[in-house]
């Protein structure tokens, strides 16, 4: 199986990966595995002079990262140049915690000392997705070697280039041969790697389907695994919020990334009483949306990743159009070279719909409408999923209701969900478990030890 580099704004296929053989895959990892047990024994002073210096290649290189991000993928150039920033924080963050996450925990008990250590577990297998193609392997990465672990990244067969340009950033910092390698395969040989007794765990981020498979098999062989799967974020505005700052981060929420993010917001769920005014607003907010050539730094909606992408989001907008929604603006491919789909709002939203039932990986904003808080909370939550949410109010006990009551891995309170290195990061339900981030993120990969002496 061979893999393409495609230019999701053209069409256009750029490049040609060949598949790695059986036996090569072996050598790689019998390379982490070599790697691992020297690497195991170094310092933290040590791994973090690396981490800073993947760090620092990271900003002095951004925009060509970025070019390479924006070209395989579609992501609006300054999109892609931000996550490359966010990559050399996450870096940062970890070569300056790592150690104080990772301490010894003394434990009062009867013994002369007792007390929690931490030590990293091997070769993890990260499966990596398309559409944060430097982040979502960054924010693995980055904990997971500064934990004296090494990594092996089977990415997304779309973004080839991505994965090479990854691995020669960790081999440029100085971490050791093998520490961090990129396997260049596609999905039919996940299971191999998983089944080869050297990989110690695995952590997916990708769709429920994949995640459902890789937890199958890893759990068959007792693996540890952690998933961070799709997601349909309800983006809740009650009547006391303030209207113009909910209705102009609702656009950016739902079409960041070209909509295409787990985290994004996809159920606008509106109070009654401001309804037809939010409706207004988000709709003129959304028709007044450049999309066009994602290098043109005026874009802010590129193609999206794949024609896949785009002809199942077609599909799941006129299935639920025949079912009775209403669209309110766009709702159709543009006519143009490339993956492109027209930022659209959607209402009158069936409960059969996909608009009401399925992610919607794509520009698509279906709206809701809630007569208090207690239906918007029964919305929110009639899903199987349940990564995040983004509520608005200034009512202070419907803050605290939102806060507890809505089945999600986030909640954010006047403000748009996203991933912050210094926050834990994962959901519940369908979305998948564990956490990635934070003190939790880095904890995720090693051996809690418990150690007593008498």
């Amino acid at each position: 199986m061979s893999l393409k580099s495609i230019n999701p704004a053209t069409g256009e296929t750029l490049k040609t990966f060949e598949s790695l053989t059986d036996s090569e895959i072996d050598a790689m990892i019998g390379r982490a595995v070599d790697a691992f047990s020297d690497y195991r024994l170094t310092t933290f002073a040590q791994r973090s002079e690396n981490m800073l210096n993947a760090a620092e290649i990271l900003e002095k290189s951004k925009e060509i990262f970025g070019e390479i991000m924006t070209t395989e993928m579609g992501k609006p150039i300054k999109a892609a140049i931000a996550e490359a920033e966010k990559c050399a924080w996450v870096c940062r963050f970890y070569a300056e915690n790592a150690r104080q996450f990772l301490e010894d925990e003394l434990v009062e008990t009867n013994a002369t000392r007792s007390y929690v250590h931490y030590q990293p577990i091997g070769p993890v297998l990260a499966v990596m997705p398309w559409n944060f193609p430097f982040w979502q392997v960054f924010r693995f990465a980055a904990p997971a070697l500064m934990a004296g672990n090494v990594a092996l990244l089977k990415h997304a067969s779309n973004v080839p280039a991505c994965a090479l340009a990854i691995e020669e950033i960790f081999t440029n910092a100085g971490f050791p041969k093998g520490a961090f390698q990129t396997l260049m395969i596609g999905s039919d040989k996940v299971q191999r790697v998983i089944e080869d007794p050297r990989i110690r765990a695995v952590t997916l981020t990708g769709s429920e389907p994949a995640g459902t498979a890789v937890a199958s098999l890893a759990g068959k062989l007792i693996k540890k695994t952690v998933l961070e799967l799709g997601g349909s974020d309800p983006f809740i505005v009650m009547a006391s919020a303030d209207l113009d700052e909910a209705v102009k981060t609702a656009v950016t929420a739902r079409t960041i990334n070209n909509g295409q993010s787990c985290i994004a917001a996809k159920r606008f769920i509106i109070a009654n009483k401001i309804a037809n005014q939010f409706e207004q607003r988000f709709v003129r907010a959304m028709e007044a949306l450049n999309v066009g050539n994602p290098f043109d730094d005026t874009v802010q909606v590129g193609p999206l990743a794949t024609k896949q992408i785009v002809d199942d989001l077609e599909a799941q907008v006129l299935r639920t159009v025949e079912l009775g929604g209403r669209i309110l603006t766009g709702g159709k491919r543009l006519a143009s070279a490339g993956f492109f789909y027209s930022p659209t709002v959607l209402t009158d939203i069936p409960k059969d719909s996909p608009a009401y039932r399925e992610e919607l990986f794509g520009p698509v904003a279906p709206v809701f409408r809630a007569s208090d808080v207690d239906e918007a909370i029964q919305i929110a939550n009639d899903t199987c999923f349940g990564l995040g949410a983004s509520a608005w109010t200034t009512d202070r006990s419907e803050q605290l209701r939102f806060i507890d009551e809505i089945e999600a891995g986030c909640v954010f309170i006047n403000g748009m969900v996203v991933s912050d290195p210094r926050l834990p990061f994962g959901g519940v339900k369908n979305s998948g478990y564990g956490r990635e981030l934070g003190v939790f993120g880095i904890r995720e990969f090693v051996n809690i030890k418990t150690v007593w002496v008498k």
